[in-house]
């Protein structure tokens, strides 16, 4: 378990994000979780769309997805069980939404989601566990299901280890995309897309990854040939 000096338990864990709910509390909504909800959207989140967010927190971010999906369900879940409090307190209005306490080690549920959210918990979570995380997450998941990861992007984050160790959480790993495809192949997920982005510095910080457990088409349809000839002619610019 790579942590910033040692090893952690279970309980320290747990006992660091109990701690840091009010670090959440304080900073509130800012332009990384309007992005993150700006990239779901973004790969097809539907009113009735039925999500899971890992990691979940307060609920920074599933306020966001809350009032988009009034037809859809949600549940939310975290190691900390002071954090899943807070969040049901503040989202006790939304009849669709659960939050739970767990560390997503033997997580089921009766709900299947279409989405699957883990915004910046990944590198949280010990990379000896992902394996089982993502055999988890596939059992509660539709056939058709999409999975949004936002994590540091790897070379920042390793700056920052350097420069800023203080900004460093109990367990904060930089994480490869083969890290990540090793685990989540097993149990159908692929890779459909990936992007880094920068929001406080000039370089890119985050990443955003997108995984599918279906990527099959019945057809590929050819581009029209006006379609074609446009890009074709931009190409030579």
């Amino acid at each position: 378990m790579t942590t910033k000096d040692n090893l952690a338990s279970k309980q320290q864990v747990e006992e660091f994000y109990n701690t840091y709910k009010e670090k959440q509390k304080k900073i509130g909504v800012n332009i990384r979780h309007r992005t993150i909800l700006k990239n779901l959207k973004a790969i097809g989140l539907q009113p009735n769309s039925n999500v899971l967010e890992v990691g979940c927190g307060i609920g920074t971010v599933s306020g966001l997805i809350l009032k988009n999906i009034p037809n859809g369900k949600f549940v939310g879940v975290d190691i900390s069980a002071e954090s899943i409090e807070m969040a049901n307190k503040l989202y006790s209005n939304f009849k669709n939404a659960q939050f739970i306490t767990n560390d997503m080690s033997t997580f089921t549920h009766t709900i299947k989601f279409d989405f699957v959210v883990l915004p910046d918990v990944l590198e949280h979570i010990p990379l000896e566990q992902h394996n089982n995380l993502f055999k988890v997450i596939s059992q509660v998941c539709t056939q058709n299901a999409t999975i949004l990861i936002n994590i540091p992007e790897p070379n920042c984050l390793n700056w920052i280890r350097k420069n800023a160790p203080e900004k460093l959480q109990i367990i904060d790993q930089s994480l490869s995309m083969q890290d990540i495809l090793n685990n989540c192949y097993p149990y159908g997920f692929k890779l459909f897309s990936m992007h880094s982005y920068g929001l406080q510095y000039e370089q890119n910080e985050y990443t955003s990854i997108v995984l599918k457990n279906n990527m099959e088409h019945k057809t590929y349809n050819l581009k029209s040939k006006i379609t074609l000839g446009t890009e074709n002619l931009w190409s030579k610019i």
